[in-house]
């Protein structure tokens, strides 16, 4: 990977905050938002049948957390070498679809994972097990001990996303630029992030109507426990967990 017109300021920023890049709509923090200057060369390497979100839907924003700190283990995640999604061809034209209905209705879509390495889930486990790092509890667990995760299906030690077909979205307005509110924030671990739950009001509900009844028409299916998680129904890989990292 390479960075050109970096300056000092960035890249004393870059290790803890990054967690978009350039070459896509962007949101983030101000450091992050300096990231719009630079080039990122991607890789290009990828397994047969995978390719980059952002040259099949170049309209979608992208808030890749796990390759910085602002996620639930408080750190990079492994295999994160890159601020990009990866995707399935299969599931990124499905994507794309989804991303072509939902423009003339006023909203752009917004990637917060899609594949996930083998490696990155892992990590997860590992972090699991240090019952002392709670550093990012009040933010993304608050009313959870995080080694019930796995148990609660918040997180799972052989994920959807290392098969390449499974996404974690929200909506974007078009003219404001801002997140669709949906009643809680992406990987809050609790029942307000439930499809279904009485926690939130009919104008949120509405809104998770709209991105749910859009990746359904395009051959997804939604987890109930978490609004922002959908995998394609006919996946190309449904029993293979892939272990390249994202770069």
């Amino acid at each position: 990977m390479k960075f050109v017109l970096l300056t000092s300021a960035i890249i004393l920023g870059l290790s803890y905050m990054m967690t978009g890049h350039a070459g896509a709509a962007y949101t983030g923090t101000s450091v992050d938002k300096a990231l719009q200057q630079l080039n990122l060369t991607k890789k290009h390497n990828l397994p047969q049948g995978f390719v980059y979100l952002e040259e099949i839907i170049p309209s979608a924003q992208f808030e890749i957390r796990y390759y910085g700190e602002n996620n639930f283990t408080g750190q990079r995640v492994t295999g994160y070498h890159a601020p990009l999604a990866i995707f399935t061809r299969e599931a990124a034209t499905a994507l794309k679809a989804v991303s072509e209905d939902l423009k003339p209705k006023g909203y752009l879509l917004k990637i917060y994972d899609a594949y996930r390495p083998q490696k990155a889930v892992n990590h997860f486990v590992s972090w699991s097990q240090d019952a002392r790092d709670i550093k990012m509890k009040q933010q993304y667990y608050p009313l959870l001990d995080k080694r019930n995760l796995f148990k609660l299906g918040f997180i799972a030690k052989k994920s959807g996303h290392s098969r390449g077909s499974t996404v974690d979205l929200t909506i974007v307005n078009i003219k404001t630029g801002v997140n669709v509110d949906m009643g809680s924030p992406y990987d809050f671990f609790g029942n307000i992030s439930y499809y279904e739950t009485s926690l939130i009001n009919k104008t949120q509900k509405a809104n998770r109507a709209i991105l749910n009844a859009a990746m359904i028409k395009h051959g997804f299916k939604p987890y109930t426990k978490e609004w922002w998680h959908f995998t394609l129904l006919k996946e190309p890989y449904p029993n293979q967990y892939f272990n390249f990292n994202i770069e």
